[in-house]
């Protein structure tokens, strides 16, 4: 598949429960996919493994899982590798979250090998130092996420913006063609825009939207915001 076009929402579901899960996930991608629709944004969701294949069939936009393993099919039990996610109906994956971290040797292979099989990766950052570093590895898309400020609302594109500009930077020196994204803590729609206009082409999104009252308004404002911020300084 295609890199995503900014601007960019990418939508963690995580494993919160009963959000994330069923009849919750169903309707979360629906809505998801109709503020694609209305606003032109590139959305795409990333639920549990369980959901992966029902989604991807109910929906149009990009499914991603949040996690993959850095082996080879074959006897490995409990484990996922890339090759049954591209199955399942997914085109890419969130690599090295902070919820889930890897050795940057699992990292690379990932990448690599995700690649070959022509699936999307988008690699976890905890610093800008490490965002550069995992730029040079190529992929697909790079998110910095400070993992204190993940989960708090208090968004990093206000909380640490020095960390969005030195990951853009560091990034942009290493490597010119990578997508980067930012999260942690990001909340609403002027979020959202404040994270544009640091330099970065989108956001990695997860409680604030699963959990709201609305996912859909959530989800329209964060849209209309990220599009109104990149048609100024994208």
């Amino acid at each position: 598949m295609d890199r995503l076009s900014p601007p960019i929402l990418v939508v963690n579901f995580k494993a919160y429960h009963p959000y994330s899960f069923g009849r919750h996930a169903y309707e979360l991608a629906r809505s998801a996919e109709r503020v694609a629709r209305e606003t032109g944004v590139s959305v795409a969701i990333a639920p549990p493994f369980t959901e992966i294949a029902r989604l991807a069939e109910a929906v149009e936009i990009p499914v991603f899982s949040q996690h993959a393993d850095p082996v080879e099919p074959g006897a490995r039990t409990g484990y996922v590798p890339l090759e049954a996610l591209r199955e399942a109906g997914a085109v890419g994956t969130i690599v090295n979250h902070s919820e889930h971290r890897l050795k940057a040797s699992d990292i690379a292979w990932l990448v690599g090998r995700a690649r070959r099989l022509s699936l999307l990766t988008l690699v976890c950052a905890d610093t800008p130092v490490v965002a550069a570093a995992v730029a040079l590895m190529d992929p697909d898309m790079v998110a910095v996420e400070p993992p204190e400020l993940i989960g708090t609302g208090i968004p990093v594109s206000k909380a640490k913006p020095q960390v969005v500009t030195s990951t853009v930077d560091l990034v942009r020196k290493h490597n010119p063609q990578v997508t980067i994204l930012t999260g942690a803590g990001i909340s609403s729609g002027e979020d959202v825009a404040a994270a544009i206009k640091l330099g970065t082409q989108g956001v990695l999104v997860a409680s604030a939207i699963v959990k709201a009252a609305d996912p859909y308004a959530k989800m329209l404002d964060m849209a209309t915001q990220a599009l109104k911020a990149w048609e100024k300084y994208g």
